[in-house]
């Protein structure tokens, strides 16, 4: 009994409301969608960093941000590089099987080449930012041989990032991926390029 109603007609508005509702239900969701893409200015806060590294003289310490991080660039001396070698009983994770650096930086050096550190600048106990202290003698430390120093909580870390034992930090400082594009110009950020 359909009682004067005409199905097919019932069916075409049907079919007609089911299609304007469903590209009325995309048009909608267009912009929530894209709504969750980054933002240009967030893409490139993620972007590769590029540094000029010719005027960094043997000891010195360069600062550059890469992702809101300070990202540290130590350009240490040979004597830098024989002190390393020396602490390996005073550290807590010495050939950094723990910690979190690309596999071409796991050894003793931290790095790509060894008179070059890569380090983001942060602790990791509860994220301070540690003091480069390159001078030798008994402060922070019996034996300091230069680092890097956190006065909030005391943790110290070697001219390689390395962490020492009895801190709270309890992990060697981050590396981050990098590589050269030239002798003078470190990519921070991004794999690859020359060794």
């Amino acid at each position: 009994m359909n009682d004067g109603v005409d199905l097919k007609r019932r069916r075409v508005l049907t079919a007609t409301a089911t299609v304007v509702g469903g590209i009325g239900a995309v048009f909608a969701a267009v912009p929530f969608v894209s709504s969750m893409q980054p933002s240009a200015k967030a893409q490139a806060a993620g972007a590769p960093v590029k540094v000029d590294i010719s005027k960094l003289e043997p000891g010195q310490l360069l600062v550059v941000e890469w992702r809101g991080k300070p990202v540290w660039i130590l350009q240490r001396t040979k004597e830098v590089l024989d002190d390393l070698l020396t602490q390996n009983d005073l550290l807590r994770d010495p050939n950094s099987e723990k910690s979190e650096q690309p596999a071409y930086c796991k050894n003793t050096n931290r790095s790509k080449k060894e008179d070059l550190l890569v380090a983001i600048g942060i602790c990791t106990h509860l994220g301070c930012s540690p003091t480069y202290v390159p001078e030798k003698g008994d402060t922070p430390m019996v034996g300091w041989v230069g680092g890097f120093f956190c006065p909030c909580h005391g943790s110290r870390f070697d001219l390689a990032g390395r962490v020492y034992q009895g801190v709270p930090a309890p992990l060697n400082l981050v590396i981050p991926p990098y590589s050269f594009l030239d002798d003078n110009t470190l990519l921070i950020g991004e794999d690859g390029g020359t060794a």
